[in-house]
Parts: C-alpha cells; structure tokens; sequence
C-alpha cells in the first residue's frame, strides 16, 4: 500500500499527500531552476528530512535513556553541485537547550544523529556536515 501521493500542479509544482494523516506538502521549483520558489523545493525537503529525522532519533534516544532534548533547534543549510545538478552537502547546526548534559548523554546525542534513517540511505557522495551546540 502506498504511504504517499504525489500529483503535479503544474507551473513546476506538485501536492503530496500523506495518505494516513492526509496532510499535505506542497513543492515549488526554485528560483534558480525556473520555479517561483513560494514552498519547499524537492531539495530543500530533502535536506529538511535529514535534520527531522536526526531530531526524532535523538528525541527517542534521550527519551529511552531517561533525558529531554526539547527545544534542541536545528539549523540546515542545502549546499548545490553541479553537472549533475544536485545536492551537494547538507550542513546543519544543532542547538541544544540549556542543559547539563553528561558526556555518556552528549555521546548517545551524536550517535544517534549519525545513525538516523535518513543519514543512512543518504549516498556516501553527498557531504553532510556536523555541528553540536551544547550550551550550559
């Protein structure tokens, strides 16, 4: 059965629906490649995919060994190549809320953001960048 539908609008747009919830994504080419660049490229929502998904896996992490991670913010930058055209990196920023967060925590925290699904079916070619903010 499918999880998802996607119909193209027209004018380089398309509508995805969520066929459990059914909420839908709408996707515009961007600016630099014909579009309108009024809603997430294709791109964009890959590179949007990786930070929410590192900050679901964390979130189960922190949940599963007894510590929160709510409000941590993740800032993403989608980095383009060319020829072919493609992402190229993904660099994101990881800021977490004022917490004392031990060494064992801070170590869980990191694993678990490079073993999300996401991170994982990624191809090897397309750099992804790093960054953990802890702040006490």
């Amino acid at each position: 059965m499918p999880t998802i539908e996607t119909i193209y609008t027209g004018d380089l747009r398309t509508q995805a629906l969520h066929l459990q919830s059914g909420k839908i994504v709408i996707t515009d080419a961007p600016t630099d490649n014909q579009g309108k660049g009024e809603a997430f490229s294709p791109t964009d929502l890959l590179a949007a995919s990786l930070g929410s998904c590192m900050l679901t896996i964390m979130g189960i992490a922190a949940r599963t060994h007894g510590f929160n991670i709510d409000g941590t913010r993740a800032e993403i930058t989608k980095i383009m190549a060319a020829n072919p055209r493609r992402v190229g990196e993904i660099i994101i920023h990881l800021y977490f809320p004022p917490s004392s967060y031990s060494e064992k925590e801070k170590k869980i925290i990191e694993h678990s953001a490079y073993n999300c699904p996401v991170y994982l079916s990624l191809s090897e070619n397309l750099k992804k960048t790093l960054y953990f903010h802890f702040s006490s």
